[in-house]
Parts: C-alpha cells; sequence; structure tokens
C-alpha cells in the first residue's frame, strides 16, 4: 500500500489530474489530501469534482485548509467575505458561476464540510499549517492547525510524530527531522507535490496556465 500526501492544489485541476495519473493510484493505496483544493486557481469547482470521483475509486482522506475554512466561515457562520476575498475567493466563486450556485451545490457544500484537521497514520500526522508545539494534537486548537507557520516550523514540536503538512510554500519539499512540507508553491508558478511518505518518493508537476 502506498502511503501519499499531496499538496495545496489551490484550484490548479491540470497538475492534480497529471499529478495523479503519475500516481497511479489502486484501490490499496491511500491518498491524503492537506487541504487548500480551492482559492486563487481557476477551476475549485473542477479540482473538486475530481477529488469526489477519485474518492470512489481509492483511498482518500480530505484535509481541512485556512481557505476551506474561510468559504464555511462567509456561507454557514455569514462572516464578512473581506478576508476571503483578500485570499482568492472570486477565482473559486467565479469557477461556480457565482456565490449562490456555490452555496446550494450541496454535494461540494458537504465536501468541505466534512473535511477533518488532521490525520494521523501510524507514525505520521498530516495537517495543513503545523501544530503548536508542546501541545498534545487532542489539545490543538483548531485554528492553529490550519493557520500556523513559523512557530511551528522554526522549532521542535515534541508530538512524537513527523508532521506531514502545506500551507507554507517552499521552492522545494521540505525535510526536517520531526516535519515535512510540501506546498511548493503550485498556484505561484511553482509545482504541486506528492510525496509517497514511507519511501520518499516525490512526484512533481509544473502549474501552466494558472491565470
Amino acid at each position: 500500500m502506498g502511503l501519499w500526501a499531496i499538496g495545496d492544489i489551490h484550484g490548479c485541476l491540470r497538475a492534480l489530474e497529471r499529478v495523479i495519473e503519475r500516481i497511479s493510484p489502486s484501490e490499496h493505496d491511500k491518498l491524503i489530501f492537506l487541504g487548500d483544493y480551492i482559492d486563487r486557481g481557476p477551476d475549485a469547482k473542477g479540482v473538486v469534482d475530481f477529488l469526489l470521483l477519485l474518492s470512489k475509486m481509492t483511498q482518500c482522506v480530505f484535509l481541512r485548509g485556512n481557505h476551506e475554512q474561510m468559504l464555511l466561515d462567509v456561507i454557514d457562520n455569514n462572516d464578512d467575505i473581506f478576508l476571503w476575498n483578500l485570499n482568492g475567493a472570486q477565482a473559486t466563486i467565479r469557477s461556480y458561476g457565482n456565490l449562490i450556485q456555490l452555496e446550494t451545490n450541496e454535494e461540494h457544500m458537504s465536501f468541505y464540510r466534512n473535511t477533518k484537521y488532521y490525520h494521523i497514520e501510524g507514525k505520521y500526522l498530516f495537517v495543513h499549517g503545523g501544530v503548536r508545539p508542546n501541545v498534545p494534537i487532542e489539545k490543538q486548537e483548531p485554528r492553529d492547525l490550519i493557520w500556523i507557520r513559523e512557530e511551528f516550523i522554526l522549532k521542535r514540536h515534541n508530538l512524537g510524530f513527523v508532521v506531514v503538512f502545506g500551507h507554507t510554500p517552499f521552492e522545494e519539499v521540505y525535510f526536517d527531522e520531526d516535519k515535512i512540507g510540501i506546498d511548493t508553491g503550485c498556484v505561484y508558478g511553482g509545482k504541486l507535490t506528492a510525496i509517497e511518505v514511507n519511501q520518499k518518493v516525490v512526484i512533481q508537476e509544473d502549474c501552466r496556465n494558472v491565470r
């Protein structure tokens, strides 16, 4: 069984399709997506359609990113859209046609609402943003799990896992003793990264035509 983590997609459907084609997952593999499926890139709706179809053919775990949280805060909690707009909301809304078509797409809204804040598989802890050091996973604040950056990356976290995370873009995969960062800036002209965590096999695809 291959245990794959896939980084921040941000509406870049073509890069996602190429990565999955190269992984060529079977029903015995497990794919763990680290969140940020939407915003900034051109086809958030197409990405979610693709992931829903993929999940019927192989084991998938969908984590929540800060971008999914911003969407849910606006639609479910009536938050002001200002913060989400600053972070690429309009690209997502355009991909659905308008905000009402997004809100009323029950299958997609269910997808967003059912995303998980973290997933543990053996010695690996998968999460979007990271963890607050020295805080047991069951006591972590959800906001930290999807937003944290430097406080996590620059310190040992001492949670007993190798943390596999996205959220913070690096030019190449970031390997440290207790963490692996796989957001390689797909939507910013970088690459979409997938890693088989046990064998450390890395698959990357350039993200072209994202505007």
